[in-house]
């Protein structure tokens, strides 16, 4: 048997030689990822190298070609849509766009999972919502309607959702996309808060470097489907790695430059 030690280092999602793709295109390529619990892994790359395609398959909207996946040393791929419904409850999404209903309220919207499971009083409800709406700093904003929030706040309220469920893990999926920097930052810290506060492990899906540099414990960056570099902000910073220091920098490359006539 494991000792405490050995489990608290275990990671509570694990990617082994995943594979998928998507007809001739290869989206992921022999995958292997820990996440740990208690910590937040940010995962960048280019566009469409797979980031929220990891995430969708932490989830089960999508299934590996092959490979396997664990959750908590569980093996998860494999289970069917009955089965794997518990797992969907441990772990909150954050969309890129938020996701909200726009035909709810902020506070029919918040209340949505905790009435879908079932279980619970209104009144046990209410108090659910006005607590998670406080966390993430939008109480008094019970009553407004979706198209009555700034893209800040439409992520605060769809965070709140996203917590309701008091999950072990949150995804968040471009969380800063859209927003300027001061609210950007806004967000930041509240996956920061999060992690602290609620000892919630975080997996976000950026690519906001500044984002990524202040919440991540780990960042990983993938390309062509496997993972490239993985570290501390501090090791990617310093990555030797000029695929890695092209993408944190923000830099075309010469071919892209070539193409534009710019060298």
């Amino acid at each position: 048997m494991a000792s405490s030690d050995e489990k608290s280092n275990s990671p509570i999602i694990r990617f082994e030689d995943v594979h998928k793709r998507f007809g001739p295109l290869v989206v992921l390529d022999g995958l292997t990822l820990d996440v740990f619990a208690d910590q937040t892994t940010v995962v960048i790359g280019p566009s469409g190298v797979g980031k929220s395609v990891l995430l969708k398959h932490i989830v089960g909207l999508l299934r590996p070609d092959s490979g396997r996946i664990y959750f908590h040393e569980s093996r998860i791929d494999t289970l069917g849509e009955r089965a794997f419904e518990p797992i969907r409850k441990r772990i909150g999404f954050l969309f890129q766009l938020g996701a909200l209903f726009d035909s709810m309220n902020v506070y029919d919207n918040v209340a949505f999972p905790l009435r879908r499971q079932g279980g619970r009083s209104e009144p046990q409800i209410r108090d659910i919502v006005h607590e998670k709406l406080a966390v993430v700093g939008m109480d008094g904003g019970e009553n407004k309607m979706p198209a009555d929030l700034s893209g800040g706040q439409r992520k605060r309220v769809a965070l709140a959702r996203a917590i309701a469920m008091n999950p072990e893990v949150i995804l968040y999926d471009e969380p800063t996309t859209g927003l300027d920097p001061i609210r950007a930052d806004v967000i930041n810290e509240l996956i920061l808060k999060l992690k602290e506060e609620l000892n919630v492990t975080g997996v976000v899906v950026t690519h906001d470097m500044a984002s990524a540099f202040k919440v991540a414990d780990q960042i990983v960056m993938l390309f062509n489907g496997q993972i490239v570099a993985r570290g501390s902000a501090d090791q990617l910073r310093s990555c030797p790695d000029e695929r890695v220091q092209r993408f944190i920098q923000g830099r075309a490359d010469s071919e892209e430059l070539k193409a534009l006539n710019r060298i």
